[in-house]
């Protein structure tokens, strides 16, 4: 696939994504199609786990002439998934009107992210993870102007990695590994020094079917 430009993954992404908030976010019974199962979705239940915590993320794209997709790394303090790759986000609290203010609440309260610089698009497909979140993912667009200011207690980094890098499905790897006697499969997407992986990546090989898929 050739290197997405701007002004084009831009368009596609507007026809093909919406803001409706998928029933599945807070009705379990609904259908989630995306997770850190959905490569081997039997496996849900011989893992005794289940999401219902719901959640949201930004998944930040800068709007330079080459894209990049703006992520963090978390501290090796937190509770959940330490020292890992992410994208700003976190869980729904009551008082957030939507998913999306959810996500730009917590990009904000993380990196320091300006509302008023991110222009939202639409939800990728809902994702349930391990750790027992059902995450909806925001794609946006982020004028390059921005600056970050970190919140050290939960983010050590801030830092962008070209999107054309990681919409080529040939740096889409396969990995597994044990997870309590469950062996999942996973996908991850390394970039130089950063291990990009599990919920990360698989939240961006959604974005990549979603916008390149047929």
């Amino acid at each position: 696939m050739a290197a997405p430009k701007s002004p084009d993954f831009f368009e596609r992404a507007r026809s093909r994504l919406t803001l409706d908030v998928p029933a599945a976010l807070t009705d379990h019974a609904a259908p989630a199609a995306r997770g850190d199962l959905d490569l081997d979705p039997e496996l849900w239940q011989r893992a005794g786990v289940a999401a219902t915590r719901p959640a949201a993320v930004l998944v930040p794209v800068v709007d330079h002439p080459e894209p990049t997709v703006l992520l963090t790394l978390r501290t090796a303090a937190l509770p959940s998934h330490p020292g890992q790759i992410a994208f700003p986000g976190g869980k729904i609290d009551p008082d957030d009107p939507t998913p999306l203010a959810a996500a730009l609440r917590e990009a904000h309260e993380e990196i320091g992210l300006d509302h008023a610089l991110v222009e939202p698009i639409g939800y990728l497909d809902l994702y349930l993870t391990f750790s027992g979140f059902r995450i909806l993912p925001t794609l946006a667009r982020v004028n390059p102007a921005f600056t970050t200011t970190l919140n050290r207690t939960e983010v050590d980094d801030a830092f962008e990695v070209p999107l054309a890098f990681l919409m080529d499905e040939q740096n889409h790897a396969l990995h597994s590994r044990d997870w309590k006697g469950v062996m999942r499969r996973y996908y991850a997407m390394p970039f130089g020094e950063r291990y990009i992986w599990g919920v990360t990546a698989g939240i961006l090989r959604n974005l990549y079917e979603r916008i390149y898929g047929g």
